[in-house]
């Protein structure tokens, strides 16, 4: 804990960069430079090569740190409309290099950026502080900067969640999913997020789609159908959960011009 409270200032640092690209050097190139630099952030999250002895909870630090940075990358996108941003973000693989003993060298798809921190949840133990989610009230508590507020982070974390779902590669493999650590508090956000409550126009559903990964607005309804079958299952914490038709405004969605 004590780590990811010293790491502040640096993400800080490090969403000015983000926010700068989005803003100034809102191009392929700029792009492909925070892909790169996220990518080179992978392997801080697994064991590393020449260790000898490791546990699951050495790197949790890391992995929240690189969960974070992750989030805000795709919030700073969000945050001035870059969606092709969010698309390199999302749909072009990350390269992890060879060392590691618990990842082959290979591309990895985004959901790798997060994990379960199991550091934390034994602090909510140990402390009895009998919280849902530490991970999810430590994001939420860090979310202090003016120009990427908690509910950018939310919905940066949705969209996510919603791609992870609409292009699965191994829908069986639980590792190809994203969970939403935020959405935890989504049951405070009074109705659809930022872009989806202006994507009721279909001109900007249109770029809209561009994150999303989809074509048409029944890409959206038909996931959702899955959700209700429970084909697919929305993450859940404990009694806790949200709703992903209220959260995009599903009925409103490219209602007009």
């Amino acid at each position: 804990v004590e780590s990811i409270e010293s790491f502040l200032p640096y993400r800080n640092e490090a969403v000015e960069v983000f926010l700068t690209v989005a803003k100034y050097n809102a191009t392929l190139e700029g792009y492909q430079g925070i892909h790169r630099f996220l990518e080179r952030l992978l392997p801080y999250e697994f064991w590393p090569s020449g260790v000898s002895s490791w546990t699951r909870w050495n790197a949790d630090n890391f992995r929240f740190i690189v969960h974070e940075l992750f989030l805000y990358a795709i919030a700073a996108m969000l945050k001035y409309e870059r969606f092709e941003g969010v698309k390199e973000l999302l749909e072009q693989d990350y390269f992890f290099p060879a060392g590691s003993p618990d990842v082959q060298t290979g591309m990895v798809r985004f959901t790798l950026f997060r994990h379960y921190l199991n550091s934390l949840e034994h602090r909510n133990s140990r402390l009895k502080l009998r919280r849902l989610s530490l991970c999810a009230d430590f994001l939420n508590k860090r979310a202090n900067l003016t120009e990427i507020r908690f509910d950018d982070v939310m919905q940066a974390d949705f969209i996510i969640f919603l791609h992870a779902d609409l292009s699965p590669v191994d829908e069986k493999s639980t590792n190809d999913r994203w969970w939403p650590e935020t959405l935890l508090y989504a049951d405070r956000h009074p109705g659809p997020f930022e872009i989806f409550a202006r994507a009721q126009s279909s001109r900007y559903f249109a770029k809209l789609k561009t994150a999303l990964g989809v074509s048409k607005k029944t890409d959206l309804e038909e996931l959702l159908t899955r959700y209700s079958k429970q084909e697919l299952k929305v993450s859940r914490w404990d009694f806790d959960s949200f709703n992903p038709a209220r959260l995009m405004g599903i009925n409103r969605l490219d209602s007009r011009p």
